[in-house]
């Protein structure tokens, strides 16, 4: 699977992004997808992520209410919107496909990998 994230930026505290990643090379409907964050400085972290049928989800505390997961399988496509957008956001954000039906949370269960879009919230 080939990923392709894209839609970040520069915003405000407070401003709305949303994030996209495109799917190529194989099924998409037969993977569970999620999006991790690495800030400068700190170890990759666990986003959100949800089933490869878009029937769960599950987010980090840090993003709870704010950030929601999506994802249209027709357009071999997962979305992150991201509300409410903290200066603690800003990381390079990264989407990832795992040969799965059900979430995963680690990084280790996840073996396709895009190249990251960097989101930078300033105050």
């Amino acid at each position: 699977v080939q990923l392709q994230a894209s839609g970040g930026g520069l915003v405000q505290a407070g401003s709305s992004l949303r994030l996209s990643c495109a799917a190529s090379g194989r099924t998409f409907s037969n993977y569970a997808m999620g999006w991790f964050r690495q800030a400068p400085g700190k170890e990759r972290e666990f986003v959100a992520a949800i089933a490869s049928s878009g029937g769960a989800t599950y987010y980090a505390d840090f993003v709870k209410g704010r950030f929601t997961i999506s994802r249209d399988n027709a357009k071999n496509t997962v979305f992150l919107q991201m509300n409410s957008l903290k200066p603690e956001d800003t990381a390079v954000y990264y989407c990832a496909a795992a040969f799965r039906d059900h979430i995963g949370v680690a990084a280790p269960m996840y073996q396709y990998w895009g190249q990251g879009t960097l989101v930078t919230v300033s105050s």
